[in-house]
């Protein structure tokens, strides 16, 4: 059975940093391109980032308002994708998903993805 749980969210300060953890089962996230998404309270979900490997090129691609601030990453051996936030604010607040999709990591990654996780909260006061 094909399965993604995120887990590390939590309640931070404005400037403090979060490490989410997507945790994958029922495949291989090496085969695959992983989405992280986010979903503010009164808001449409939206992408946030990805990582994927094609032809032993890793991709990463991240939303403008993240780049600089959260990183993505992924451990094979553990079926894990991170993201790493850091210099959290308010606006980052929301229920973050993992999902995935054959798709190349890159622009419109997220179209196809599939399989969301339940969501981890991360809350960032000020």
């Amino acid at each position: 059975e094909v399965q993604l749980v995120e887990s590390g969210g939590g309640l931070v300060q404005a400037g403090g940093s979060l490490r989410l953890t997507c945790a994958a089962s029922g495949f291989a996230i090496a085969d695959y391109t992983i989405g992280w998404f986010r979903q503010a309270p009164g808001k449409e979900r939206e992408w946030i980032s990805c990582i994927g490997i094609r032809d032993g090129d890793e991709s990463t691609y991240y939303r403008d308002s993240v780049k600089g601030r959260f990183t993505v990453s992924s451990d094979n051996a553990k079926n894990q994708v991170y993201l790493q936030m850091n210099s959290l604010t308010p606006e980052d607040t929301g229920v973050y998903s993992c999902a995935f999709d054959g798709a190349w990591c890159g622009p419109a990654f997220y179209l196809g993805m599939h399989s969301f996780g339940k969501g981890t909260l991360v809350t960032v006061s000020s």
